[in-house]
């Protein structure tokens, strides 16, 4: 697996906003206006130069859909709509690919973060909203499958840096030895939808026809194992530095051995059947796809890797608003 994890920088942070006032409501969809608002707040603060990409972004938002111009992930952690004084909020910022960059983040996103908890702009601080309510509690970087602390109890601690590739140490991407645990279902945290991706280029992963029509123009498929492997392929590519990286060329920059495993579970996806399924249409105001879980026949150990992969990645389309997060 080293080999297809090699290619993707990747930091991680758990962010952890403490509510400072009586009562705030969160909308339906978190990452949605996690996305407007401290994109917003960035472009506002950054040189003309710098601002125009972002506003660029920010203008051509397909409905339900945010964008940055910079390849990133905005996942809310379950939780609920309303949070008391003192209640934490949990969410995770994933900047990826040449935007794994620890000085951006503490240079460009903390700042936002932190003047989006004591704004009053009228645009956000309107009644029980979530901005200019909250204080930056906590906030950690993953390294592994542990989380190391960046900012605690309020303090930023300025000697910690953060490298693209900790999120990947120790994590093995196979069974623990003597654990024989058999996995046989999916649950779609946030909504996915696998239809091929269009060829464009930055983070826009909508086509021109759908930021007018809507993203569920088309038809969007059930998900399955197989479809799931050749959406991990279409996300390697996509954070692959190389400007006409394709599936195919993960595929070829493999060695041998990876190949045939890669070949081994994709053969065996084919052949489990979804058992039994019961996801349902995202709700209006959440970006379109499925959500809910699905059961399948026993997976073989063989794709545990790609898909404990994939769900660290998210798979589809409008990974940036969070979509396409599972768990097994």
């Amino acid at each position: 697996m080293w080999s297809f994890i090699e290619p993707i920088n990747l930091i991680r942070y758990l962010c952890v906003w403490r509510v400072n006032r009586a009562l705030v409501r969160l909308p339906s969809y978190l990452p949605t206006e996690l996305s407007q608002v401290l994109g917003t707040i960035i472009a506002d603060r950054l040189p003309t130069r710098q601002a125009r990409p972002w506003l660029k972004a920010l203008a051509q938002e397909a409905p339900h859909h945010p964008a940055w111009p910079v390849e990133s992930v905005l996942f809310a952690y379950p939780g609920k709509q309303f949070y008391g004084p003192g209640e934490p909020i949990f969410w995770e910022l994933r900047l990826l690919g040449s935007q794994a960059d620890h000085a951006f983040f503490l240079e460009v996103i903390l700042p936002a973060m932190e003047a989006a908890g004591r704004t009053t702009d009228p645009r956000w601080y309107e009644s029980n909203t979530l901005w200019g309510r909250f204080d930056i509690e906590a906030i950690y970087v993953a390294r592994g499958a542990a989380w190391e602390p960046l900012v605690s109890a309020g303090r930023l601690d300025t000697r910690y840096r953060a490298e693209p590739m900790q999120w990947a140490e120790g994590l093995t991407f196979a069974p623990a030895p003597g654990d024989d645990r058999s996995f046989r279902s999916l649950t779609w945290l946030t909504p996915v939808d696998l239809r091929p991706l269009p060829a464009l280029s930055g983070s826009l992963d909508y086509s021109p026809a759908e930021i007018k029509a809507g993203p569920d123009a088309a038809e969007i498929p059930i998900p399955t194992l197989q479809l799931l492997l050749e959406a991990l392929l279409a996300r390697i590519a996509q954070l692959t530095p190389g400007k006409y990286t394709t599936p195919g060329d993960v595929w070829n920059m493999l060695p041998p051995d990876d190949q045939a495993a890669l070949w081994d579970a994709v053969t065996q996806a084919d052949k489990i059947r979804v058992r039994q399924t019961q996801p349902q249409a995202a709700p209006k105001d959440w970006p379109q796809g499925w959500l809910g879980e699905q059961s399948f026949a026993a997976m073989p150990p063989s794709l545990l890797p790609y898909l404990e992969l994939a769900s660290i990645l998210h798979l589809g389309r409008r990974t940036h608003a969070g979509c396409g997060a599972f768990v097994m």
